[in-house]
């Protein structure tokens, strides 16, 4: 297997091209009527000295890299296997695969080009002898907050980025740590990092005006180290401005698939790069990942005619669909993720950091489940997603709103705000609480023109139009002025809350697992979306809330509904925790593994027991729903554990319990406050809740450790879109748990919702 790098920026050198431009005049006469000057003088002259200045720079180096691949190919005769390119060459990569003309891909670079030469005030440096865990640690101790990772060049070689004062200081603590060299780049800008989203935005607008075809050879991602699937292009090359250059893990997948790895263009950077990456990591792990050769089946399988078309024509109007356009383009631009599609918290940690880990790898974005889980827990968790995930990949984490216990919440907000977590999933919200007006208030910044910036962003999980209110508006004057006084948020932070409310997306929950009100997609999506229209224009927000939805969604035909109803995203939940990076059992995945449509049913909800509420699992296979819902009969009918006849006692204490109810008691007195105890002592009725909620917990938790013995008595929260699921899976590769991961069926269900669209809007006549 052939693989052909291009070089980035940097590769420039004068004279380059000299023996390509009367070889390719067309080609060079082209390029001098696109740019308005001639490329040849530029690379062989430079007598304005402008070769090395970025809005000249990309260009040129485009240009004659381009040249040299059409020469390299004309000579071996053949095409390579695969294409990868660092940062700037990664356009290079994608001309060779296919993607655009040459004079596309020029117009491209001059543009970005000349986007990054506005860029001032940044600086780069190159820290040489530390991994990138080690450069992390170092700006983490040192508190160089503003500086991020632009380049993972080789295991040793990272790349640094930030404001040019920073970066300039920074170099003692590298060099305190044990760095052999800290070099300060001749750089104007911040590239490849939080700064270049103004950047990104204008871009991104440039790129609307093009259309992309398939690929034809495979090309590696700068964003990811992985091959683009098809229809990133546009989303990967925005993305790439502003996220690290995974060019390490790149090369540790050439290396995994024993590519020959040849640099074409100017210089031999690349070359020395690889022969460090060789030198000193293992090639990459593919298990789980998508090969090359599963790439290239892919695409040889797949009309090239067909693929190359990206539009279809809708009366006088064209739109463009495929999965990477479904749903809107600022949630993917906001979250950095390729598609408007999310995996959604399942509590306990079932939404484990595994989970998190792979969607994020993959450029998709999850939020971790924190809902039951201790402090240390979750701390141990963002420690694990931090380490795991490089800048810019995203993921996010669960913040359960608890009523009757104020203080956990605060102190998970206390703790998200200490360790930067920006994007947060708040579920079970049934209004505003201070400790979710503190965490936005945190991500408030107002930018150099004047504009509101939110780097917390909120994604509000809800069912009720009164919840959704609360949050499509802004934080409560009172709370504001409560937050101010007790310190807890700035006084510029108390002036810019007004300005923003309190959610950026809100996603519709509809008949999903777990907690829910059994709303119907039909019905509540349309008359949420209708309610942020008004408080829009009510309160004149600069930037659009957006709107999705979770439940119900397991198939193509599903998400397609959503899409076609006017959702934003789509969150998925119960199909992703009978995944093999689910933090649940084996146990409870192989029974999920065999659920249908009407597998599932209502229960009382533990955390909620006394006010009625309700959560959907499974119920085939096991007897939880129907104990469940006979404890809560008897707690509405009883008055105290007294009152229950000896037959019915014998009954909870044999089949439910496995204990003396007296037993119980005594257990559950270790897990509850003094003040509940002595509630519990003085309230029969109360004491008997307590008794009866501790059900609930053994049950989730017999299910979490796949306790066989207590089976029967799983807890397993779930809705019918995984039933609907494992019909669609039949006789695919992914009809065994054990084959499906997480990011691989939710790729797979955006493309088939797209493919299923084309499919329908043909049927119709458009």
């Amino acid at each position: 297997m052939r693989a052909y790098v291009f070089p980035g920026q940097g590769s420039q050198v004068k004279g380059m091209g000299a023996s390509l431009f009367d070889r390719y005049h067309e080609l060079t006469a082209q390029a001098d009527e696109i740019l308005g000057y001639s490329l040849q003088d530029l690379c062989l002259e430079d007598r304005h000295q402008c070769l090395n200045q970025t809005q000249y720079t990309q260009p040129a180096l485009y240009a004659v890299s381009v040249l040299s691949y059409m020469q390299q190919v004309e000579e071996a005769g053949k095409e390579p296997d695969v294409l990868a390119g660092h940062s700037l060459g990664e356009y290079t990569a994608l001309y060779a695969g296919g993607a655009f003309d040459f004079g596309t891909g020029l117009k491209l670079v001059q543009q970005r080009g000349q986007l990054m030469s506005k860029i001032e005030g940044g600086a780069m440096a190159a820290v040489i002898g530390l991994t990138g865990d080690q450069v992390m640690r170092v700006l983490h101790d040192s508190r160089l907050s503003s500086i991020d990772i632009a380049n993972y060049n080789a295991p040793r070689q990272i790349v640094i980025t930030g404001p040019k004062q920073d970066i300039e200081k920074a170099g003692r603590f590298f060099e305190a740590a044990g760095a052999s060299m800290y070099v300060v780049l001749k750089v104007s800008g911040a590239f490849h990092s939080r700064y270049m989203k103004e950047c990104q935005t204008q871009f991104a607008r440039y790129l609307d005006h093009f259309t992309f075809n398939s690929l034809r050879i495979p090309v590696l991602a700068n964003l990811t180290g992985m091959p683009y699937a098809q229809d990133e292009v546009k989303s990967n090359l925005v993305g790439q401005l502003a996220a690290p250059v995974c060019w390490t893990d790149s090369i540790r997948y050439l290396l995994a698939h024993e590519a020959q790895i040849e640099e074409i263009g100017p210089g031999n950077v690349l070359t020395r790069l690889v022969q460090n990456i060789a030198s000193e990591a293992e090639p990459l792990d593919l298990r789980g990942k998508i090969t090359l050769t599963d790439t290239i089946d892919w695409l040889a399988r797949n009309d090239e005619s067909k693929e190359k078309q990206q539009t279809d024509d809708l009366g006088d109007r064209k739109i463009k669909l495929s999965a990477v356009t479904l749903g809107c383009e600022q949630f993917r631009q906001d979250y950095r993720v390729q598609y408007a599609y999310v995996t959604g918290a399942m509590y306990k940690g079932i939404a484990s950091k595994e989970l998190v880990v792979r969607m994020g790898k993959a450029g998709m974005l999850s939020f971790f489940g924190s809902g039951g889980l201790s402090l240390q827990e979750i701390e141990a968790a963002i420690g694990y997603i931090q380490r795991e995930l490089v800048k810019g990949q995203p993921y996010g984490m669960n913040l359960l709103h608890h009523p009757d216990k104020p203080q956990v919440e605060e102190h998970l907000v206390e703790l998200y705000l200490k360790h930067g977590i920006q994007n947060v999933e708040a579920a079970a919200y049934m209004g505003i609480t201070p400790a979710l007006v503190r965490y936005r208030a945190h991500g408030l910044r107002t930018r150099a023109d004047g504009t509101i910036e939110t780097t917390h962003r909120i994604m509000a999980k809800l069912s009720r139009p009164e919840v959704a209110e609360a949050f499509l508006s802004p934080a409560e004057g009172k709370l504001i002025q409560r937050l101010t006084e007790e310190g807890l948020i700035t006084s510029e932070q108390a002036k810019l809350l007004p300005l923003v409310p309190m959610a950026d997306d809100i996603c519709v929950e509809c008949d999903s697992g777990g907690h829910t009100d059994m709303g119907v997609a039909y019905v509540l999506v349309p008359v949420i979306m209708k309610l942020r229209d008004e408080l829009q224009r009510k309160y004149n927000y600069s930037k659009r809330i957006r709107v999705g939805t979770a439940g119900g969604i397991g198939t193509p035909e599903a998400a397609a509904a959503a899409f076609v109803m006017g959702a934003d995203f789509i969150v998925t939940g119960s199909i992703n925790q009978c995944t093999v990076e689910a933090g649940t059992s084996d146990s409870v995945k192989y029974m999920l593994n065999q659920m249908n449509v009407q597998d599932t049913d209502y229960a009382p909800a533990g955390d909620m027991f006394e006010l009625g509420a309700k959560v959907q699992v499974l119920k085939k296979g096991v007897f939880f729903p129907v104990r469940a819902n006979k404890l809560y009969d008897m707690y509405k009918f009883f008055a105290s554990i007294d009152d229950i006849d000896a037959a019915l006692r014998q009954q909870l204490e044999e089949k439910y319990f496995k204990r003396n109810l007296d037993q119980v008691y005594e257990d559950v007195k270790k897990y509850y406050s003094p003040a509940e105890i002595e509630k519990a002592e003085r309230n029969p009725k109360h004491k008997m809740t307590v008794v009866f909620k501790s059900y609930f917990a053994n049950s989730t938790r017999a299910a979490l450790m796949g306790d066989e013995q207590q089976k029967v008595n799983y807890q397993i929260h779930c809705g019918p879109a995984l039933g609907a699921f494992n019909q669609w899976m039949k006789g695919t590769p992914w009809e065994r748990w054990t084959n499906r991961h997480v990011d691989e069926i939710g790729k797979h269900l955006m493309e088939e919702t797209s493919k299923l669209l084309k499919e329908r809007l043909s049927k119709w006549g458009f």
